[in-house]
């Protein structure tokens, strides 16, 4: 699935992968902070999404942060 973070104030995004461990992901992204090259961040909420490509409904989770 695709994973993409996200700043809230801004809506920059600052992470997109693709993960078969999607729990993971969002279970240590709630934790104490998460770390990008351009800094610390603190887990706000998330959406899971859906969207069609090729004909296909694809599914995304957006995760957003905010900067600490």
């Amino acid at each position: 699935m695709n994973v993409v973070f996200v700043e809230t104030l801004t809506g920059t995004d600052l992470l997109q992968m693709v993960s078969h461990d999607v729990a993971g992901i969002l279970a240590a992204a709630q934790g104490e902070s998460v770390t990008f090259p351009v800094g610390h961040f603190k887990y706000e909420f998330h959406n899971l999404d859906f969207y069609e490509e090729n004909g296909e409904i694809r599914q995304e989770l957006v995760i957003y942060v905010t900067k600490i």
